[in-house]
């Protein structure tokens, strides 16, 4: 009976310390965890440049992963925003669901997937992320592999989750000749080319490998491996990986 116990006592020493490796804060080069800023914003917004320009800032830092979302609703007032995609309004819509937000805006920086604020709030962004990086997560991996990239996601007690794979361009410049910004050249940081889908997490370790020729299509510099939570929205973990054109 002594033995079982004992037997039973080591398991669950176990348990707790492969549980407490699974689940930590995925720390940046500098040692510090890892957030996500996404900025939905747009060409076609007079008031989105001071959010872009601050998001270029957050983009420098190696502790967070800044990315630039581009929506399409303000296309119809005379410029076509040739970054933005339904998708990615889409993405937007399902943030104002979980974070109970009656409608959409830009510029609007949603910060780890669950909180937001105007997006060129200084102040406020700067004191969210700080909040932010207090935040559990999950030690989700990423790394080049041959052809393409290959995702890992380990084992860990914890709620269902999507996994996401974002492309993304470092830099684009953009000479906007109609609608609200018109003779305006503007940069933007961190661009979102596409954010697909690549899995479904419930707890079980994962090995998910892509082909280059499924990310790099638009000739992407950069790519990050997403862990977002299916109930709450909440990030539960990112890496990322420089994408090696040579």
């Amino acid at each position: 009976m002594k033995t079982h116990i004992r037997h039973s006592l080591k398991s669950l020493v176990l348990a707790t310390a492969l549980a407490a490796l699974s689940v930590f804060p995925a720390v940046a080069d500098n040692g510090r965890p890892l957030t996500v800023v996404e900025l939905f914003t747009s060409q076609g917004c007079s008031s989105c440049p001071p959010a872009d320009a601050l998001l270029g800032e957050l983009s420098k830092r190696a502790d967070v992963l800044a990315l630039s979302v581009h929506v399409d609703y303000w296309d119809y007032i005379g410029w076509k925003d040739p970054f933005a995609s339904p998708k990615n309004t889409a993405r937007q819509h399902r943030y104002a669901k979980t974070l109970g937000m009656r409608y959409v805006y830009t510029p609007q920086l949603v910060i780890q997937g669950a909180d937001h604020v105007v997006g060129s709030d200084r102040t406020k962004i700067l004191a969210k992320i700080a909040k932010a990086a207090k935040l559990d997560r999950v030690a989700v991996g990423i790394r080049r592999d041959g052809d393409g990239v290959r995702v890992s996601v380990p084992a860990a007690h914890g709620e269902q989750a999507a996994v996401w794979l974002a492309v993304y361009d470092s830099r684009r410049d953009t000479v906007i000749k109609r609608g609200e910004n018109s003779g305006r050249t503007l940069s933007y940081y961190n661009v979102v080319r596409g954010m697909t889908r690549i899995g479904t997490w419930s707890g079980q370790a994962m090995d998910i490998r892509t082909s280059m020729a499924d990310i790099a299509s638009q000739g992407s510099d950069n790519c990050a491996v997403i862990l977002q939570s299916l109930k709450t929205g909440r990030i539960l973990g990112v890496a990322r990986v420089a994408l090696d054109k040579s």
